[in-house]
């Protein structure tokens, strides 16, 4: 809650352009994930259908996303980041980094590695607990204790 909040302190205020905190999370599970439909969002974060379909609403009105056919050609139209929405994530990823690299900029590498492992674990703990895992395209080996029901995926960096 520490560092989302000393981001946020930082985020709209000075950027505008900066996205809303539902907006990052939806935009990055549907660009881990690709095209992904209201249902699976729905179910991906635990949430209602009508919270995701105001969610992805707004998304679809700012140019984020849009509505394109399943392209496993199931009848559920499903959410595709458009080149505006993928400008803008890339770039709150980038920010967010960045803040986070002059947080710890005095740490040694150990403890920025140390660091890592422990948010690696964390989330995937937290993840373990809800039963719902994010999917993970980077080659770093899980630890089954830490992670212990989800398929072999690897974990990305912190975004």
């Amino acid at each position: 809650m520490l560092l989302s909040r000393h981001q946020v302190l930082g985020r709209r205020e000075r950027d505008p352009e900066r996205l809303e905190r539902s907006a990052y999370l939806l935009l990055s599970r549907i660009d881990t994930q690709g095209p992904m439909s209201i249902g699976q969002l729905a179910e991906a974060f635990g949430l209602d259908t009508s919270t995701v379909n105001r969610q992805t609403a707004a998304l679809l009105r700012c140019g984020l996303a849009e509505r394109v056919a399943d392209p496993d050609g199931g009848m559920a139209r499903k959410l595709r980041i458009t080149a505006e929405g993928g400008r803008r994530l890339t770039a709150d990823r980038e920010a967010n980094r960045s803040c986070l690299a002059r947080v710890i900029a005095g740490w040694s590498p150990g403890e920025v590695q140390e660091l890592e492992d422990v948010l690696v674990r964390l989330n995937r703990s937290a993840e373990a607990l809800e039963g719902r895992y994010w999917p993970r395209t980077e080659e770093d080996t899980p630890h089954p204790a830490d992670h212990p029901a989800a398929p072999h995926r690897s974990a990305p960096r912190a975004t």
